[in-house]
């Protein structure tokens, strides 16, 4: 019932021969191969909220994945390897979305749109395809707030930036996925192919988001995450709303 991606040593090498982004801008010390200890108020506080949520989303978790098997059959769940902290991975845990097709790799851009089925385009657009993750918190892999759960190959082509920014827990939600998710959007729709997805991603997406994630990481307090996450939720609620510009009179 779920899908299990591995990144084979061919999909690796295709990475290699794209264009490398700049990550002149970082200097820092270099990363441990350990987890980073999660203060014990944010360890708490993920705890908490996770089973209190639990509560009623385990009915809807319930419910979905009903439809899913119905649907658009087994597996239910797409699971992969996804980056704790360097040289640790664990099993990122969603609901798929997306229609299974043999050797894909990447970051999703418009060459995988097709693949999105409508059901997965509305769990997506109100992010129930991410309520698993809720499992991923309570085993401690996750926290709710925290950078989005990367690929090794971005650790390893970047071991020094990761270093810092894995010294928190990959979360469901982040300052960066809140700041600049829409905008990524935008630019991965235009893509029209793999190797020009990967580009764009790597080149313009990522380090804008690693800058962000460190911002995160040398500021973070329960404050912050309570901000974030609420944040987070009105982003959902009203996804179309645009702040709008005063016309001159």
């Amino acid at each position: 019932m779920t899908i299990h991606q591995d990144w084979e040593k061919a999909d690796i090498a295709r990475f290699a021969t794209l264009p490398q982004p700049e990550m002149s801008w970082f200097k820092g010390e270099v990363h441990a191969t350990r987890v980073a200890t999660m203060p014990l108020s944010k360890r708490l506080f993920d705890i908490v909220l996770a089973l209190v949520l639990l509560v009623p989303l385990s009915i809807v978790m319930a419910v979905f994945a009903l439809i899913l098997l119905i649907v658009q059959g087994r597996p239910i769940f797409y699971a992969a390897p996804r980056m704790v902290a360097p040289g640790r991975t664990f099993t990122h845990l969603k609901f798929r979305t997306m229609l299974r097709q043999e050797g894909d790799f990447g970051v999703t851009g418009a060459h995988k749109a097709w693949r999105i089925t409508p059901l997965g385009h509305f769990m997506r657009r109100t992010r129930i395809d991410e309520l698993p993750q809720l499992f991923n918190i309570l085993k401690g892999d996750m926290s709710f707030v925290g950078p989005r759960p990367t690929i090794r190959e971005y650790v390893e082509r970047y071991p020094t930036v990761y270093g810092q920014v894995l010294k928190s827990r990959p979360g469901v939600t982040g300052l960066a996925t809140l700041i600049y998710h829409r905008h990524e959007d935008r630019i991965l729709r235009r893509c029209k192919s793999a190797e020009a997805t990967e580009a764009a991603y790597a080149g313009r997406c990522l380090p804008t988001k690693l800058k962000i994630d460190l911002i995160y990481q040398r500021n973070r307090t329960l404050a912050l995450d309570l901000w974030i996450i609420w944040r987070t939720v009105l982003t959902v609620l009203y996804k179309d709303e645009r702040p709008r510009r005063r016309g001159r009179k």
